[in-house]
């Protein structure tokens, strides 16, 4: 570990949050874990045992053991002794105002205090902050965060740099891949590339132009394949021939149809009323009847750590 953390303070152990539990323990870490909700220790179990042989076949550090977790029914007195802390809470402004506010008055002032918030801006739920606000951030991890690299570091205006590059530091020897943002934005980088892609998938399936099985086919087949190996700028460089000029070759040549194909996704854009949202869930209900998706989780996992390993030796793919 390239930094001085070794106890890490989860709170939250939803989806997210159990995930991350399973990585930190992975990487050695020792991790004290809360979550109020009923049965949520139980769940937290099943889950860690269930993942940690997907952790094995990845590479597991060699102080890391299921054994190093302990879940309290209340963190406060144990946020004295944690180096990190990443909170996994509800999407809420007002939850998450309290509860920032909270581990701030209880933790060591310089311990970072890394919110997994999938598009809220942290300088929304500082302000109650009173020791130091400072060391808050969002880290904003992709599910599964034991298995997907990215984590998207967004500093608040006030957070100081130093903090910034030690959870960049902290996040890159867990084997992530952090990007920082250079200022707020909602929803941050992804997860708005993600909307984007979505809402335009929505429409044609509530529209009943494409099946959702054949939509996802556009993706798995096509454009996903490419964009794990080169993002969507990259795929335009090598679209536009290569080269320098590959780039402003391929805006020019697509230029004039993408903005006849953008003004009629426009027109069309998913309205997100009750009656769309169930049409569109009965097309993918369809789908999901003859579809075991437990299947396809496991299925998807294993894929995708053949995948990163052969990444890691292609030093040109980011």
């Amino acid at each position: 570990m390239s930094t001085n953390i070794k106890t890490v303070g989860v709170i939250g152990t939803g989806v997210i949050g159990a995930s991350w539990t399973a990585l930190f323990l992975a990487k050695g870490l020792k991790v004290i874990v809360s979550d109020p909700a009923p049965g949520a220790e139980e769940k937290l179990t099943t889950y860690l045992e269930k993942q940690w042989p997907v952790l094995e076949r990845i590479g597991l550090s060699s102080s890391a053991s299921l054994s190093n977790y302990k879940f309290v029914s209340d963190i406060e007195s144990h946020l004295g002794s944690v180096d990190f802390v990443q909170e996994n809470a509800p999407e809420r402004v007002d939850f998450k105002r309290k509860l920032i506010a909270n581990i701030d008055a209880k933790t060591r002032s310089d311990v970072i205090i890394a919110s997994s918030s999938s598009g809220i801006p942290s300088s929304q739920f500082i302000d109650d902050c009173k020791q130091n606000p400072a060391r808050v951030l969002i880290g904003h991890p992709f599910n599964p965060p034991h298995l997907i690299p990215l984590v998207e570091i967004v500093p608040h205006p006030g957070t100081e740099d130093k903090y910034t590059k030690l959870a960049t530091e902290f996040y890159a020897s867990l084997g992530k891949h952090p990007v920082v943002l250079r200022q707020e934005s909602p929803g941050f980088i992804a997860n708005r590339l993600q909307a984007a892609i979505g809402n335009e998938a929505y429409s044609l399936v509530q529209r009943g132009i494409v099946s959702a099985k054949d939509l996802d086919t556009c993706v798995t087949s096509g454009l996903g394949l490419r964009w794990a190996l080169t993002g969507p700028l990259m795929t335009n460089v090598l679209g536009g021939g290569g080269g320098a000029t590959g780039f402003k070759h391929l805006l020019e040549h697509l230029g004039p149809g993408v903005q006849a194909w953008t003004k009629d996704m426009n027109e069309h854009a998913f309205q997100w009323t009750p009656e769309n949202i169930e049409s569109l869930e009965a097309s993918v209900g369809d789908w999901l009847k003859t579809t075991d998706v437990a299947s396809v989780e496991s299925e998807r996992d294993d894929v995708i750590i053949s995948l990163m390993k052969l990444k890691d030796n292609a030093p040109n793919l980011v």
